[in-house]
């Protein structure tokens, strides 16, 4: 069963010469249950194509089915019961309220859906204690790590129980190991029958998705797994390597066999000094002979 099924989907910003076709004519389709990463240069639909699909924005031709209904047109009300029930948001910038602690902006969502505020509470210190950081629920956002932050903002996606999970550059603003840390909450996530869109620029977290497809100036360029990514992403990189370090010896190897620049001028100076010094003692020797040949 398809989960999100786009077809022929055109979004244009701007009017006249100044219209930018973001996305133009695409077509795609995500089974339920799977981790798909969407990758390209800036500028390229990326987060076009994730505001559409999270039903932030409206395409100005096309179908979109969700769960086998078209919800392309729908009114703005419909349009937020939809994302407060079946998808999850997360931001690369968090989009936590400063003002409140990590408990509260964890369990913000099922505010809106009215559940009590026991529920609310438990529910998101359960899904901190998931992701590890339990202890932190107190805590207000300016108080945590970015890694921390992005977590918390994860369980804010995941508090109502999405069966979407719509993620804009999660890992953009972490450090390696933190990108690892939120990586593996999402793959666990996904694990447990979550569907996954994912947008990066980052190649290294192609892996984790069942498949990638990477856009160019609004189109959808070319469609492969994550794990043949992966490889060709090792090949290159070992093959970059080599070429590095052949290139490296190359420039090591003639200097070993080239005299240094200054042997030759620190010979001519002490031959010079020699010779120098051999005429200054000899001339004492003449003068002593001659001094005793006036005697005798």
């Amino acid at each position: 069963m398809n989960v999100i099924e786009l077809m022929q989907v055109k979004r244009t910003f701007g009017l006249g010469n100044g219209a930018t076709l973001a996305l133009d004519d695409i077509s795609l389709t995500v089974p339920k249950g799977e981790f798909l990463i969407i990758m390209g240069p800036s500028g390229s639909g990326k987060s076009t194509l994730l505001n559409i699909i999270g039903l932030l924005d409206t395409p100005d031709e096309g179908t979109y089915l969700l769960d086998e209904r078209d919800v392309a047109y729908i009114g703005q009300r419909k349009r937020a019961k939809i994302r407060r029930n079946h998808i999850g948001f997360i931001f690369q910038n968090f989009n936590l309220i400063g003002r409140m602690n990590i408990l509260e902006n964890v369990s913000l969502p099922l505010l809106y859906k009215g559940i009590s505020t026991v529920k609310r509470y438990e529910r998101a210190s359960e899904i901190l204690k998931y992701l590890g950081i339990q202890e932190k629920e107190y805590y207000l956002p300016n108080q945590l790590s970015g890694g921390q932050l992005q977590r918390a903002a994860i369980a804010r996606a995941m508090v109502n129980r999405p069966s979407i999970v719509l993620a804009d550059e999660p890992t953009g603003n972490l450090d390696t190991k933190a990108t690892k840390l939120i990586m593996a909450a999402l793959k666990e996530i996904h694990e447990a029958g979550n569907t996954i869109v994912m947008v990066t620029h980052n190649p290294d977290l192609a892996a984790y998705g069942d498949r990638v497809i990477k856009m160019l100036d609004g189109k959808i360029e070319e469609e492969f797994t994550g794990a043949s990514l992966r490889k060709e992403l090792d090949a290159q990189k070992k093959e970059a390597e080599e070429i590095a370090e052949s290139a490296t010896n190359e420039a090591i190897e003639p200097q070993k066999k080239q005299p240094p620049k200054d042997a030759s001028p620190r010979k001519t100076r002490s031959t010079k000094s020699v010779t120098k010094k051999n005429s200054v003692r000899k001339k004492p020797g003449k003068n002593s002979t001659t001094k005793k040949g006036s005697k005798k």
